[in-house]
């Protein structure tokens, strides 16, 4: 009873000390804890409620916090970086109790989103953790917690690893984490329990793993002084897949240094079929599946995106005695070998190996298949291949036990490859083959009707190794679909100069062939139909013997969906009716959408053989375009669309600018000439009416000749050249001339005027503009003014000017109202613009018995630097300097004076489009330095004009 009874009051006490600490102790431990993580995080950290308790995460005491939200380092300090429904951090008990002091020895993380992201300049958003200097001598007398880490525990986590500069892409979800160790020390071993549902992993956006199951048993010995991790036990299991890790990561300060090597040795095919995406999985499931096989994967090597230092990757895959039977199948697919190494340097590319040792597999007599196949490099490949075999398609897929897919006829293949492809030295490895598909047949679950009668004959031969002795002979490749026969008959000779004899005819229904395959995304039905016979050599259409081509026939596009990966947008293209003759592919009716954009097209193209053939050909060709309507601004590369096939480029730079529209991105392989006819194009809400003119598209660029368009109740005329150069930046030239311009009209409808000329808002009345300018646009396509470069003149034909502020402050410090509505008809006013500043010439007006000469210095931000001579009678010869300095809203003027005081003019780094400075006031110099400097500042100007004059001619 003694015992019961001092067990009872054990048990009391202790119940009472977990109830009554918490109530001692609350405002001590999360004032701690707040001032350790104002003190030690840059990342921005909000929650809700603070728990105190042994009871969330007995037998720990443990402070609580509920709806954690923590944002990102800079620049990302509006980007959630974790977000959890609770965070719990445990106390050392011992050191509150006696020291009063709160050290945290545990982490607890449940129900939490963590979004991880490097951009493509390498910034990241975790790096929110300020630690203390370490030459500092530690504080042994100031309050606040510290952390002694023994465990950490992560429930229910959905992590996103996004890496922009390493193109690499993690997603996990349902990850549950167990990790202990003297987190602390500056070396310690820490032990790991890993499990997650679901695992997405993708390099260069295409995905190695999709949807896995993934178990870690770990033990990585951890040096935070030198942020290096050695494996020590690392077992992984990814679905039924087996795999053992080795060796280290150390985090640099700007990348990584890796020696990693995997390894899953003596498992089955099964295991390893288990890591295949998910939809083949229940295929394995219903399927008899033997044999043995290794994998072995190593990386090893510096990643640094500043330093442009790669790893190396090395892979073997070796798969022995392999069988796989489905119950319906006549014969099994037996004796399957593999063994495949690959090789990737530096993750280059240009680099990789591919040894392909060997590949066989055999579904009875005379039903084998064998290939042997050695690659390295790629814009510059040694081949060596041998592929040999005879399939019963059939056999083989009902020996797969295939689900989804019914595939029949006799394919029977024989090729030999060894040297070079390399297309920029038009070189071709020395090849004798063949493959021949007799009686095929492809049916889906998808479509109810089959690609039937599937005949293909092909024949390749090269005899030398170059480019001269390929052959390529198609005789014939036919099929049916829905009642539609089709084929193509195709000779090639002498890549160097392709001698070809091409002959297509049928219709296809390409709505429906995509159906068939289940492909997504095409939600018109469209239809091409073929009637061709081409007979030529590639040189008679570039060296213009076109009486030597025999090109003719008709192909016609209706409904078809086509995209681009630099375009938001798919176009539609209504009725495209091209017709072949010799040298040109004529556009005889061509009537597309794009967006709220229409075109009809009616020219030809030049070259389309050579486009076909070459890999870097370009297009060229003569049309006429008409449009109602022709919305620019749908057209930007970020702007929202339906096509999901961007580019990378696109994709990421649409991710990390989410509110940008990017700018209009061009295709580099065009060379074609359009006489331009559209009744309205709109530009960010600026509408020009019946534009009339040349346009041409050379090699990324635009160019307008002699175009003229109605804007804002004026004729105006224009060249121009437009180019990208990613898809947030694009640079331009511009020559503008305008007769009759309502400057009021101007001021109140276009934001350029506005921001570039402030004193419109004055002035009323009619100008004319002849002005040349060159600059950058940003990643919204609004120019950036620090960028522009040019000048002109702008002339005040019949203008009423009131009010103007730095005008009527020099009237009244010399006693002139006059100045309020100066007589400024027909005054020319030259100006040069550079760095943000605007440099004005003299020009002389009236004011009454006034003759003012005006000139200097202003810019786009308001500063004023100007010089004014106020000429009296008789003509003006007489007269006395002022000087304005100040801003466009508080000039400041000094009479009889002309020392200003000079602008120091902005920095504009045109590579990375960036203002570096932005122009300041400079401080006093002498009136000589001021000279020198104001001369040199608008010779740069006027070099910059004559610069924009000379390009525009040229092009």
């Amino acid at each position: 009873m003694k015992i019961l009874k001092w067990i009872g009051i054990s048990i009391v006490s202790i119940l009472f000390l977990m109830f009554i600490i918490p109530v001692l102790f609350p405002g001590t431990v999360s004032e701690q804890v707040k001032l350790f993580a104002n003190n030690h995080l840059a990342g921005k950290l909000d929650y809700k409620k603070t728990h105190l308790t042994f009871f969330r995460h007995f037998p720990s005491l443990t402070v609580s916090v509920d709806d954690f939200l923590l944002k990102g380092s800079k620049p990302f300090q509006n980007d959630t970086l974790l977000a959890a429904k609770e965070v719990a951090v445990g106390i050392n008990l011992k050191n509150l109790i006696f020291d009063g002091e709160v050290k945290i020895d545990e982490i607890y993380v449940t129900d939490a989103y963590a979004n991880v992201f490097v951009n493509t300049k390498g910034e990241a958003n975790y790096n929110v953790y300020v630690s203390k200097p370490s030459e500092k001598p530690k504080d042994t007398t100031g309050t606040g917690a510290s952390i002694k880490l023994d465990l950490i525990k992560l429930r229910n986590w959905n992590i996103k690893y996004n890496d922009h500069a390493a193109r690499v892409l993690v997603d996990a979800k349902g990850l549950n984490y167990t990790g202990k160790g003297g987190l602390s020390e500056d070396i310690f071993d820490l032990t790991t329990d890993l499990n997650i549902d679901k695992l997405d992993f993708s390099l260069n956006r295409i995905y190695y793993a999709k949807q896995k199951t993934l178990h870690a048993d770990l033990i990585t010995r951890i040096n935070t002084n030198a942020l290096t991790f050695v494996l020590r036990k690392n077992e992984l299991r990814i679905n039924d897949l087996p795999l053992k890790f080795t060796g280290f990561v150390s985090i640099l300060k700007d990348g990584y240094n890796l020696d990693i090597n995997v390894a899953s040795e003596k498992t089955t095919i099964r295991d390893m079929i288990s890591v295949l995406p998910p939809q083949y999985l229940d295929w394995a499931k219903d399927t008899k599946i033997e044999g043995n096989s290794d994998l072995f994967f190593s990386l090893k090597g510096r990643f640094s995106e500043p330093q442009n230092q790669k790893p190396r990757l090395k892979a073997r895959l070796f798969v022995k005695d392999g069988f796989v039977s489905n119950g319906k199948a006549p014969v099994p697919m037996n004796n399957f070998n593999m063994n495949l190494n690959v090789d990737l340097p530096d993750l280059n590319t240009e680099k990789l190996e591919i040894d392909l040792k060997k590949l066989s597999f055999d579904l009875g007599p005379n039903n084998n298949f064998k290939a042997v196949v050695k690659t390295k490099g790629l814009d510059e490949m040694f081949i060596n291949a041998n592929v040999k075999g005879a399939v019963d398609l059939q056999t083989l897929s009902q020996s797969l036990g295939l689900k989804d897919i019914d595939v029949r006829g006799l394919m029977d293949t024989d090729i030999k490859a060894n040297g070079i492809f390399s297309l920029d030295k038009k070189l071709f490895p020395k090849t004798n083959g063949y493959l021949n598909l007799k009686n095929g047949w492809l049916k889906t679950k998808y479509y109810p009707n089959p690609i039937q009668n599937i005949n293909i004959v092909a024949n390749i031969i090269n005899s030398d190794g170059t480019f001269k002795s390929l052959g390529v002979k198609l005789d014939p490749f036919k099929f049916d679909f829905e009642g539609n026969p089709v084929f193509i008959n195709a000779d090639l000779q002498n890549f160097e100069d392709v001698l070809y004899k091409v002959r297509a005819k049928g219709t296809l229904n390409v709505g429906r062939i995509y159906k068939v395959f289940a492909k997504k995304g095409l939600d018109v039905s469209g239809l091409i139909m073929a009637d061709l016979s081409l007979n030529g050599r590639q040189s008679y259409a570039t060296t213009g013997q076109y009486s030597r081509l025999d090109n003719k026939g008709n192909l016609i596009l209706k409904n078809i969906k086509a995209t681009t990966e630099y375009l938001p947008k798919s176009f539609y293209i209504k009725e495209g009716n091209f017709e072949f003759e010799n040298e040109k592919m004529w556009f005889r009716k061509f009537f597309a959408n794009y967006g709220k954009s229409d075109f009809a097209l009616n020219g030809y193209l030049l070259n389309t053989i050579n486009y076909f053939i070459e890999r870097k050909g370009t297009l060229h060709g003569k049309f006429k375009l008409k449009s109602r309507y022709i919305l620019i601004d749908e057209f930007m590369a970020l702007k929202d669309g339906d096509n999901s096939k961007k580019s990378i480029e696109v994709d990421y730079a649409k991710v990390e600018n989410p509110k940008s529209s990017g700018v209009v991105i061009i295709p580099k392989n065009l060379d074609v000439s359009l006489e331009a006819d559209a009744k309205n194009v709109e530009f960010k809400g600026l509408n020009l009416n019946n534009l009339f003119g040349l346009a041409s598209v050379n090699k990324g660029e635009v160019f307008l000749k002699n175009t003229s368009f109605d804007l804002v109740g004026s004729r105006m005329k224009i060249d121009a050249r437009y180019q990208d150069e990613s898809p947030l930046t694009a640079n331009y030239d511009i020559a503008l001339n305008v007769l009759d311009f309502d400057v009021q009209r101007a001021y109140n409808e276009i934001d350029m005027v506005r921001e570039m000329a402030t004193a419109a808002k004055n002035v009323k009345g009619i100008v004319s503009l002849d002005y040349k300018l060159k600059g950058d646009f940003d990643k919204n396509m609004t120019p950036i003014y620090p960028s522009l470069e040019g000048g002109g003149v702008v002339n005040l034909r019949d203008v009423e000017v009131k009010n103007l502020k730095m005008l009527s402050a020099v009237g009244d410090n010399i006693g002139a109202k006059a100045f309020n509505n100066p007589d400024m008809k027909g005054v020319n006013i030259e100006t040069h613009i550079k760095n943000n500043l605007i440099h004005v010439d003299k020009f002389t007006f009236k004011v009454s018995i006034l003759r003012p000469t005006i000139s200097g210095t202003t810019s786009f931000n308001g500063l004023l630097d100007l010089r004014v001579r106020v000429g009296i009678l008789p003509g003006g010869l007489i007269g006395f300097p002022i000087v304005v300095t100040g801003t466009h809203e508080k000039p400041q003027v000094k009479i009889f004076s002309k020392k200003g005081q000079g602008i120091v003019d902005a920095l504009y780094n045109e590579k990375s489009n960036k203002v570096i400075r932005e122009e300041r006031r400079a401080e006093k110099k002498t009136k000589k330095q001021q000279r020198k400097e104001k001369a040199a500042q608008e010779q740069k100007a006027k070099n910059a004009e004559k610069q924009i004059n000379k390009d525009l001619k040229e092009k």
